[in-house]
């Protein structure tokens, strides 16, 4: 039987309103929208209904990083001695420790009213098998935790720009194009639907060729399946692509590929404003994950000239040191203040900054992620989150102020409920 829901305040067409309904169909899908005049069989009250945030890049399992790599007594660090902490983190876990990391994580986003994940996967094998086992180990925690997720299964095939896996990069590994077609044959036969799916990515330039980048590329656009890259996250990564091909990775990859169509491209941190422009109007989306950029030292990409392009930029939590998509929101357009000692970088037409911040947050990563959600709408998936509107920290908002303060002011505790494919969970 369809839900009728009904909140004291909905998020439509990019504000809250009053007296607005939502039908949910059997299949978790958003029916009818709008002043409806039925009986609601959930009646929300004191409650605000937004559609579920989109959380369009993680690494679950680096959620066990938590404290730790946060001590510097050889000095300053930077993302490179980041990244022997996770190697260290990657050679202890094992199927069980690596399980519950992935589901602490997805328990952690659905508190934080984020119902889908794309899950950038790399961690693929066991301790002492190329087995691709820990592929199916993040989607048995998606499914037990009850949260929405996109596979973004990971192709790694060298340690850096021709060199081999280090050993500690073993357990990352697809040796071949095919190898990695099986698996995801194998994968989609397993993928519980309609809370899973499937797409496909390149982990960098530094670990994929780009011979092979393109052929993935090709054969992800060919089956329909978005595409997700590293993209310029660090300066070295930028000077060792100009040395061995002449160009950065951003300018090569626009140069590769013959279309950005479903091209999403993560950190861009130190793109090119040309390159970026370039990567942007041509169909490509970038993913910023500014708790993560700002934990690692990265850097803070320059969006400041990209004011007619912000519905292709997303949000994820990435290394889930913090998770919380408020904090990603904010900081998206705090950060941008900081380097511009300026305030509302991140406005839209009429000089408000929450609506894009929260698109950002919901629809721009669901169009990276492939799918119909992060609006309420006939047709989209019945994602929700519910705000609680007597939590202290919506406290004075109303109906014109309740986003900016919930973006700005709020975290987890703001979120009362959440809603998955029809299905209520409780945080």
């Amino acid at each position: 039987m369809a839900q009728i829901l009904e909140a004291d305040l909905t998020w439509i067409d990019g504000a809250f309103e009053q007296g607005i309904q939502v039908e949910v169909t059997d299949s978790g899908v958003i029916g009818d929208v709008g002043p409806l005049g039925r009986t609601p069989s959930r009646r929300l009250r004191r409650r605000a209904l937004v559609p579920g945030m989109i959380n369009a890049h993680s690494h679950a399992f680096q959620r066990a990083l938590r404290g730790r790599g946060e001590t510097f007594p050889q000095g300053a660090g930077t993302f490179w001695t980041w990244r022997e902490a996770m190697y260290q983190l990657v050679a202890r876990l094992d199927d069980e420790t690596f399980y519950r990391t992935c589901l602490l994580a997805f328990r952690e986003m659905l508190a934080g009213g984020i119902t889908t994940v794309g899950e950038f996967h790399y961690l693929h094998h066991s301790p002492a098998a190329s087995d691709f086992a820990y592929d199916r180990l993040v989607l048995q925690a998606a499914r037990d935790a009850g949260i929405r997720i996109v596979l973004l299964n990971v192709y790694y095939r060298t340690g850096g720009i021709g060199q081999p896996l280090a050993p500690a990069q073993q357990r990352f590994e697809t040796a071949s194009l095919d190898c990695y077609w099986n698996n995801m044959a194998a994968l989609g036969s397993v993928a519980d639907t309609p809370l899973q799916s499937l797409g496909v990515a390149a982990h960098s330039i530094r670990a994929v060729g780009l011979e092979e980048m393109a052929a993935l590329r090709a054969e992800a656009q060919r089956r329909g399946l978005v595409f997700h890259v590293h993209v310029e996250e660090q300066r070295q990564e930028i000077d060792e692509s100009v040395a061995a091909y002449g160009q950065p990775p951003m300018r090569l990859m626009t140069e590769l590929f013959d279309s950005m169509d479903r091209v999403t491209g993560v950190h861009c941190t130190h793109t090119r404003p040309e390159d970026m422009e370039r990567f942007l109007a041509g169909g490509g989306t970038v993913c910023l994950c500014p708790t993560t950029e700002a934990n690692l030292g990265d850097g803070i990409a320059d969006l400041v000239h990209l004011s007619a392009q912000r519905g292709r930029m997303c949000l994820g939590t990435d290394s889930n040191a913090r998770i919380s998509m408020m904090e990603e929101m904010r900081w998206v357009e705090y950060g941008q203040r900081l380097a511009h000692e300026s305030r509302g970088i991140m406005r839209g037409p009429d000089g408000d900054v929450a609506r894009p911040v929260f698109d950002m947050a919901t629809v721009n990563g669901a169009h990276a992620l492939g799918l119909e959600a992060g609006v309420i709408a006939t047709g989209a998936v019945a994602d929700f989150a519910a705000l609680d509107l007597d939590a202290d920290q919506l406290t004075g908002a109303d109906a014109a102020t309740l986003l900016p303060a919930f973006i700005c002011g709020s975290d987890a505790s703001a979120v009362a409920e959440v809603c998955v494919g029809g299905r209520w969970l409780e945080p």
